[in-house]
């Protein structure tokens, strides 16, 4: 009796392996469950929503977004990595699951814990000061602030926040002896740099472009490899002087680590399909974001490059004691 008990088990086990395993020409039978780590509303919840959308009707299984936030994304990418690695729960983060290794503990592991299925899309921010100062490019602004040390500050989105590194990498590059006040929001940051409170910041192009045509901030410098259309005259901050400056705020779509080749390589397919599609490449540009579509392989060696340029900022700006 036991040995029939335990042969039953045995047969149950290996059922449930194959099941979670199951031979990826059939996938996906169900829906797929895409995990975003933040609360509804930011980018990253909204092009996920566009992106599952897309890939539901190119595929004919619904892509639902589970928003899991808490622990600055930490939470919702350490539930995405223990997921079974069948295909059916997947990720996509911005890289602030880049950033967050260089300054703290973290429940998860940016490289061995996923297989990356594609960077979806890269949003350049963009440099800009309050209109009282009186710096019309970034070396004028280099020379301002150096004339007053410790009397300008800059603003952000919060401790650990793309825009904090990005003003972390500008004070390092030329040495400046600048305050960092975290906000809990663009929002608050950018107004802000409007009251002049805090001078300067480095924010997202959709609320800050309006603030610049408008006259309420100055823009000096787009932090991306390109100009921008919203923006034509204004240079990138390769051109304003500082080559290599290129800290964009990346999208990532990544999948737990084991899960199939096939199934990998599938959702890259689809999600590069999506990423060509006119109606997504319009109202991804109103989101101040351009499609990318990196292969898998690619993927993982941009994960690696960026854990290393946050890596290096946490460490000369000495942001690593947050550690724990």
């Amino acid at each position: 009796m036991l040995l029939r008990i335990s042969s039953v088990l045995v047969a149950l086990g290996l059922l449930a392996a194959s099941a979670a395993h199951a031979d990826p020409a059939g996938y996906p039978n169900r829906p797929v469950r895409l995990i975003v780590p933040f609360a509804p509303g930011g980018l990253v919840d909204v092009t996920g929503r566009l992106l599952a959308q897309k890939l539901s009707e190119r595929i004919g299984q619904n892509f639902v977004i589970e928003n899991r936030g808490g622990g600055g994304g930490n939470t919702g990418v350490a539930l995405a990595q223990s997921a079974a690695p069948d295909g059916y729960t997947i990720l996509f983060t911005s890289s602030t699951f880049l950033v967050n290794p260089a300054l703290q503990k973290v429940p998860y592991d940016p490289v061995n814990g996923f297989i990356p299925i594609s960077m979806v899309t890269s949003s350049p921010s963009i440099l800009v000061i309050n209109p009282g100062l009186p710096a019309k490019t970034v070396a004028e602004l280099v020379e301002e602030i150096r004339k007053s040390p410790g009397k300008y500050s800059f603003g952000s989105t919060g401790f650990g926040s793309p825009a904090h590194l990005q003003g972390e990498m500008f004070k390092l590059a030329y040495k400046l002896d600048l305050q960092h006040v975290p906000f809990a929001g663009g929002g608050p940051a950018l107004q802000s740099t409007v009251s002049g409170h805090t001078p300067l910041t480095f924010a997202a192009l959709p609320p800050a472009v309006p603030m610049v045509k408008s006259g309420l901030l100055r823009a000096l410098a787009v932090v991306g490899p390109e100009r921008v259309n919203a923006l034509p005259d204004v240079p990138t901050m390769g051109e304003a002087g500082l080559k290599g400056f290129d800290a964009q705020s990346n999208l990532f779509l990544l999948a737990p680590a084991g899960t199939d080749k096939a199934i990998v390589e599938k959702l890259h397919a689809e999600a590069v399909k999506v990423l060509a599609d006119p109606e997504v490449i319009q109202k991804l540009d109103v989101l101040g974001s351009k499609p990318v579509g990196t292969t898998p392989e690619r993927t993982v060696q941009l994960i690696k490059d960026e854990l290393a340029v946050w890596e290096k900022v946490a460490r000369e700006a000495n942001l690593q004691q947050k550690k724990q």
